[in-house]
């Protein structure tokens, strides 16, 4: 019987760890979204100059973000220089967040 306990007990607290991690993780990566405000608006629902990335699937804006920061994409812009301040774990965690932006 206080095995059980033990095991349980450990087990509570290892779900509420790794929940915590998960907050965190979502937590840090709104705050890397946050800077793409600027040029891409509030959760990227747009500006009066560029075009919306909130709901874009999110492989095709990591494929985007992937070319800027390889320098593998044409056109004036300063997503390349931006997107190589960025780990590609990071720029997927960007894409994933975006892609689950509603759009307006």
């Amino acid at each position: 019987m206080r095995s059980l306990l033990l095991l349980t007990t450990v087990l509570a607290l290892t779900s509420q760890g790794a929940l915590a991690d998960e907050r965190q993780a979502e937590r840090q990566t709104a705050l890397l979204a946050s800077s793409c405000a600027n040029c891409h608006g509030t959760d990227g629902r747009g500006t009066m100059t560029l075009a919306a990335i909130a709901g874009r699937p999110a492989s095709i804006l990591e494929s985007q973000l992937l070319a800027f920061k390889h320098d593998e994409s044409a056109g004036a812009t300063v997503m390349d220089r931006i997107a190589q301040g960025y780990s590609d774990d990071e720029l997927k965690a960007l894409a994933d967040y975006f892609a689950n932006q509603p759009e307006l």
